[in-house]
C-alpha cells in the first residue's frame, strides 16, 4: 500500500512539473521588433508604469498618443516616419514645417557661455533621421565637444520661438548611448530670455552616463533650484519623459510614474521646449568618446 502511494505522489509531481513548464513557455513575450531594436540598450531601472496615467499604454508599448486628453488640447505631435534625412540636412524639406534646427553651428551651449569650454551646437554635424527615430550623433571634432537643440514648431512659418505657450504637457519617448561628459537638459525656457528672473523646467536632465532626474528652476532675481527629483533609471533603456506645466504645480512623470511635483513658484510666463543636448557640465568628454541619442516621438499638449 505504502509503495503505491509513493508512486502516486510521483505521477502527481511529474504532472504539476510538467503543466508548469507549459504555461511558463506559453507566456506572451516581447515581440521581435521590439526585441531587436531594444537588444543593444541596458535594462530598464524605472518602476513600472502606474494605472491611473492616461499614456500608461504608450510608455509600455511605444506608441505615440494621439488625442486630446481630461483638461489638455493636443497640438504636435512627431514620430519621424516621413522619411530619413541624412545628416547635415536636418530638418530638410521633410521635417521643416514641424521643427528647427534652432541653433547655427558654432554657437556656444551652456558650458561654452559659462565655463569657457570648447563645445557648442553643431546640428548640420549632429542631427539626422532615420528608421523612424531622430538621431544626435554626439562625438568631438577638433578639440570641439558637438551637440546640438532642436525645438519644434507648432505652425509652419512660425518664427522664434516656435511652440511658445503658457502652461502646458510635453511628453517626449527616448534613449541614449552611455556617454560621459555629454548630458541632456530637455527644457522649457522662457520667451522672454530673462532668466533667472522667468525661471526654467528641465526634464529629462543629467550627465548620460549616470541616471535621469527634474529640476525646476523658479522664477526670481537668482538662480535658484526649487526643486530636483532623483530617479534610479539610466539613458540606456527607451523611456517616456512627461512635464505636467498647470499654473499650480508642475509634475514630472517618467514611464507613466510620478516622480516628482512643484507646487511654489510656478512658472507663469510664456516657455519654449528645447531639446537640449549638450556637454562639459560639469566634465568635459573624452575626446574619443561619441555615440547617439534617440528620440522616438515628441507629443505636446495646450492646458485647457
Amino acid at each position: 500500500m505504502r509503495a503505491r502511494i509513493v508512486v502516486l505522489i510521483v505521477v502527481l509531481f511529474t504532472a504539476t512539473y510538467a503543466l508548469v513548464g507549459f504555461v511558463s513557455d506559453s507566456m506572451p513575450g516581447q515581440s521581435s521588433d521590439e526585441e531587436a531594436r531594444d537588444r543593444p540598450s541596458a535594462a530598464s531601472n524605472s518602476s513600472q508604469p502606474t494605472e491611473d496615467r492616461l499614456d500608461d499604454i504608450s510608455a509600455a508599448t511605444a506608441a505615440m498618443p494621439v488625442g486630446d486628453l481630461p483638461g489638455w488640447r493636443q497640438v504636435f505631435t512627431e514620430d519621424f516616419t516621413d522619411g530619413d534625412v541624412p545628416i547635415g540636412e536636418f530638418p530638410d524639406r521633410t521635417y521643416r514645417a514641424r521643427w528647427s534646427a534652432n541653433y547655427f553651428d558654432g554657437t556656444p551651449d551652456t558650458a561654452a557661455q559659462t565655463l569657457k569650454t570648447k563645445s557648442g551646437y553643431y546640428p548640420s554635424k549632429v542631427l539626422s533621421v532615420h528608421d523612424g527615430l531622430l538621431d544626435m550623433y554626439l562625438h568631438t571634432e577638433n578639440g570641439i565637444s558637438m551637440g546640438a537643440a532642436p525645438s519644434p514648431r507648432f505652425e509652419k512659418g512660425g518664427k522664434r520661438p516656435f511652440n511658445s505657450q503658457t502652461y502646458g504637457r510635453y511628453s517626449v519617448r527616448f534613449k541614449a548611448d552611455e556617454l560621459k561628459g555629454f548630458k541632456l537638459a530637455w527644457l522649457l525656457w522662457p520667451d522672454s530670455k530673462q532668466w533667472p528672473e522667468d525661471g526654467e523646467i528641465d526634464f529629462p536632465e543629467g550627465d548620460l552616463s549616470k541616471t535621469i532626474y527634474a529640476a525646476l528652476h523658479g522664477p526670481g532675481e537668482e538662480d535658484t533650484m526649487l526643486d530636483q527629483f532623483r530617479t534610479t533609471s539610466t539613458f540606456t533603456s527607451w523611456h517616456i519623459a512627461t512635464i505636467e506645466w498647470s499654473p499650480d504645480r508642475v509634475e514630472f512623470f517618467l514611464d507613466g510614474k510620478l516622480i516628482g511635483t512643484s507646487t511654489s513658484a510656478i512658472p507663469d510666463t510664456p516657455m519654449h521646449y528645447i531639446l537640449q543636448t549638450e556637454s562639459c557640465l560639469t566634465t568635459c568628454p573624452d575626446p574619443d568618446t561619441r555615440g547617439h541619442v534617440y528620440v522616438d516621438w515628441v507629443a505636446i499638449w495646450a492646458k485647457d
